[in-house]
């Protein structure tokens, strides 16, 4: 291809571009004229459209202003009339407290007359009491401080009177509650803590085979019998009785232990001082295992848990010791049964009135070796074993030695009472049972005012007649607390005493 064909070539170009730019110009130029007449058109239109808006803005403000003008001017009245009632109200209190002023300034006057008035008359009543009293003085025969003194007597008299009524009604009205509330859950633990009324008691005596048994106990020239006395601690007594001999030991454990060896020393037949040695330490093995397995078995029966082993031991040693009669350990069951009972029926720690009614007699098993009532030996050998307060405070208060603090030491008080208040629980002899029964009346007869007094009931009830003419019914209430207070103090019994004061008024005259 020639140069010449090139040019043409690039001239025909760039005339198309040139002709192409041009046209676009064109078309966009007229595009261009379009949109802005069109935008015109809109601006034209959108100002028509704002100035109609304008003037419906502006008449809706002016009808909103005319309606707030018409609300505002009417609160302005409301208000307005509001002010003028309210003064009306101020100018008529105004002129009811002026009406007031004026009648307090007069009763004020009023007061003031009536003051002077009354203390003109009490300067006269002074005078004329003055006068009374030296009258009543001359008629009287007697001073101001003494009939002062005789009226305070009276009056004391007679608020001894309502005091002792006023007990009377009190007690009457707590005694028909508590009574049904006691009795209930008394009854209830009773019923379900039923135990043998009469309990064993340890034996102090050994059958014999045949009497020439004990010529063999007794020894050449008594060397058995003392030996065995030496070794054991016990006194052994041989008489006329048949077929049996006496041990004698203050100690029960001790005299258990000679009972079980003197009873294996028969029973093997072979008694001289070597044999005897031999018997009485196995007999002591022997009883040491019973005890430990009879505190066991009272822990276990009692259901008290956790207690130190030498507590333990100690409990089982109750095997061997009685209280009137009653085997003390079976008596601690019970009491910790029937103390148990009544805690839950009052809604109050069972297990601590479990545990406390279990060991309330421990100080039995050692009172004979310690100084001091069992009750506080007892406290003392609970706080020596790690026992808490509120185990041993019912321990050391069970016989009132201190006075009881808690709700468990009332309740172990009252099951160790039940407990050895059973009919045939305990005995006693016929001398300390007589001596309580002459204390009792002894108590009720150094009453001023009391007539006769009877024991009744094996010395359980005292009915005591007063002199009608030196007491009325008032005093017989406050007479009969007094002397059961008494009783309670000074003496010592199983269960407890009715006190019961009788006032009889009789009317005697002779038709002759």
């Amino acid at each position: 291809m020639s140069g010449i064909h090139v040019l043409l070539i690039f001239v025909a170009g760039f005339l198309g571009i040139a002709i192409g730019f041009f046209v676009r110009r064109y078309l966009a130029e007229t595009k261009i004229d379009s949109a802005e007449s069109e935008a015109k058109k809109i601006l034209i239109e959108a100002k028509k459209e704002a100035e109609t808006k304008k003037k419906e803005a502006v008449f809706e403000a002016k009808d909103g202003i005319h309606s707030m003008r018409a609300e505002a001017e009417r609160e302005i009245r409301e208000r307005r009339s509001e002010v003028q009632r309210m003064e009306r109200k101020l100018v008529q209190k105004e002129e009811t407290l002026e009406s007031k002023r004026e009648a307090a300034n007069q009763e004020e006057k009023n007061l003031i007359e009536s003051k002077k008035k009354v203390e003109d008359i009490k300067n006269n009543l002074e005078k004329v009491i003055d006068e009374q009293k030296s009258v009543l003085q001359k008629v009287a025969g007697m001073s101001v401080i003494e009939a002062k003194e005789l009226l305070l007597k009276r009056v004391e008299d007679e608020s001894r009177h309502d005091a002792a009524l006023m007990i009377r009604n009190i007690e009457s009205e707590a005694r028909e509650e508590a009574e049904k509330r006691a009795c209930n859950i008394v009854s209830l633990a009773i019923q379900r803590c039923s135990s043998d009324h009469v309990a064993e008691t340890t034996v102090s005596s050994v059958p014999l085979p045949g009497d020439e048994m004990k010529g063999r106990i007794i020894g050449r020239e008594g060397r058995n019998i003392r030996a065995f006395e030496n070794v054991s601690g016990v006194n052994l007594i041989i008489d006329d009785t048949p077929e049996a001999v006496v041990l004698s030991c203050f100690d029960p454990v001790r005299r258990e232990i000679a009972r079980l060896a003197l009873t294996k020393l028969i029973a093997d037949g072979r008694i001289h001082p070597a044999r005897i040695e031999e018997m009485y330490k196995k007999a002591t093995q022997e009883v040491e295992t019973k005890i430990r397995e009879a505190g066991e078995q009272a822990a276990f029966d009692a259901d008290v848990q956790r207690l130190h082993p030498e507590l333990v031991r100690v409990l089982g040693r109750l095997k061997y010791r009685t209280s009137y009669g009653q085997n003390v350990l079976m008596h601690s069951i019970e009491v910790s049964h029937l103390a148990g009972i009544m805690a839950s029926e009052l809604g109050v720690d069972v297990k601590i009135a479990r545990r406390a009614g279990l060991l309330h007699d421990i100080g039995k098993a050692i009172d004979h070796e310690v100084e001091g009532s069992h009750a506080v030996i007892g406290a003392d050998l609970a706080r020596r074993f790690q026992e808490s307060e509120a185990i041993w405070h019912p321990i050391e208060a069970h016989h009132t030695d201190v006075e009881p603090r808690t709700i468990e030491a009332v309740l172990v008080q009252a099951a160790d009472a039940i407990s050895a208040a059973r009919p045939g629980a305990r005995r006693e002899t016929l001398k300390s049972y007589i001596k309580r029964l002459e204390n009792l009346e002894r108590i009720a007869n150094s009453h001023k005012g009391v007539d006769k007094s009877y024991v009744m009931q094996a010395g359980r009830e005292i009915r005591i007649a007063v002199k009608p003419e030196e007491m009325d019914d008032a005093e017989a209430i406050l007479l009969s607390k007094e002397i059961a207070k008494e009783i309670e103090s000074e003496m010592e019994y199983p269960g407890q005493i009715k006190v019961t004061v009788i006032r009889e008024q009789r009317a005697t005259e002779y038709a002759k």
